[in-house]
């Protein structure tokens, strides 16, 4: 047994030495709290051809910290500094999260505490946040959809509708879902129909007919449809139904899309860069504009690493005697710097912000200082 741990212990060595990032070419690492370290690299090598760069690393022991999303005054639709939303909840740490509409309004996939607040047919690279059976938290990354069906009980059978959109403006001749996160009432004008739903079973509670901005009950929602003549099986949906909100993941690369619907949170990005372990070459399929992959902008990251360590990357841009920015082949050189088996690329330009003790501590690229979002990656203590 002895000779055999002999022979057995250089092949270990190698591995862990395989798996730990060198944090030589990283420079010294600042703690800030039990598992949380940051890096700064300015090594304009990173840069092809090389130039100025300013980036920040966070490397998190996911044994010791957990990852949240949080919304931007605590509901969706508005905008707030990272600094502030971080400040809220009492974060360690805080990045820019999610793409979003100039009203705050979500882009993507977004959970919030296992609420689905933004969905999105567009498959785009994501994050799922969750924790093994030690608790430790997870990170799951794909391209993946999220829609939703109400599905409707009545004596005489089941039927369903698709929700074309949650907790967003509603639309004329659709359904929208509406969930505490939104806002205390639903911000409708009249000329629609709304449902309160709530109780255990869930079940229509009101049917309200022109008048607009319904009180979105604490444990319920609210289902919303423009327009007063509401095709079946709407037309019938009355008080006492019961109804049940089906989500609806699908996964580009295998994830199992359960584990995306019983997620803690869950963050939509633009640009999934590596996964597995392997570079993404193609982003056909996530509908990206043109030159966003191959232009240098301020850019966000976060990935894990093959030692299972959390990463959060920002990148400073747009400044040419501080930092240019990166394209996605220098974001995924970086990454392999890193070892990162996994990453995705979240918002940026403007957005880039990172937040560490309450302080911002990269350079956001806008003149007024650092942008408004709708929602943060928060790091705080487990």
């Amino acid at each position: 047994m002895h000779r055999l741990l002999l022979v057995l212990l250089p092949a270990l060595l190698s591995l862990v030495a395989a798996c730990r990032v060198d944090d030589t070419t990283l420079g010294p690492a600042q703690p800030i709290a039990p598992g949380v370290r940051l890096y700064t690299l300015s090594d304009p090598s990173v840069l092809h051809p090389p130039g100025p760069v300013a980036i920040q690393m966070l490397r998190l022991d996911p044994g010791r910290v957990r990852l949240q999303s949080a919304l931007a005054m605590g509901e969706v639709m508005g905008t707030e500094s990272v600094a502030d939303i971080a400040k809220r909840h009492g974060a360690i740490a805080a990045v820019n999260a999610g793409f979003f509409l100039p009203n705050g309004d979500p882009a993507g996939v977004l959970l919030v505490d296992g609420m689905l607040v933004s969905d999105t047919p567009r498959q785009r690279g994501a994050v799922a946040v969750g924790s093994d059976a030690r608790g430790r938290t997870t990170l799951t990354f794909d391209r993946v959809t999220a829609l939703a069906r109400v599905r409707i009980e009545k004596p005489e059978g089941v039927t369903s509708f698709p929700i074309a959109g949650i907790d967003t403006v509603r639309q004329r001749g659709r359904l929208m879902l509406f969930t505490p996160k939104y806002h205390e009432h639903t911000d409708t004008a009249k000329r629609g129909i709304e449902w309160v739903i709530e109780g255990r079973p869930l079940m229509v509670r009101e049917r309200r007919e022109d008048e607009g901005s319904t009180p979105i009950p604490d444990a319920g929602f609210v289902l919303s449809y423009g327009g007063l003549d509401p095709p079946p099986p709407l037309d019938g949906l009355a008080v006492g139904d019961e109804v049940t909100i089906e989500r609806q993941f699908a996964t580009r690369h295998g994830t199992l899309p359960g584990l995306w619907a019983n997620a803690e949170h869950a963050i939509g990005g633009a640009g999934l860069l590596v996964r597995n372990g392997q570079p993404i070459e193609d982003w056909t399929i996530e509908d990206l504009r043109p030159g966003f992959t191959t232009e240098r902008h301020p850019r966000t990251l976060i990935g894990t690493d093959r030692a299972q360590s959390i990463w959060l990357v920002t990148v400073d841009g747009r400044n040419p005697a501080l930092s240019l920015g990166m394209t996605f082949a220098e974001l995924q050189q970086l990454a392999a710097r890193l070892k990162l088996t996994d990453a995705l690329n979240l918002d940026g330009g403007g957005s880039t912000t990172m937040v560490v003790r309450g302080e911002v501590v990269n350079h956001p690229s806008d003149a007024a200082g650092p942008r408004k979002v709708s929602d943060a990656l928060l790091v705080v203590a487990r």
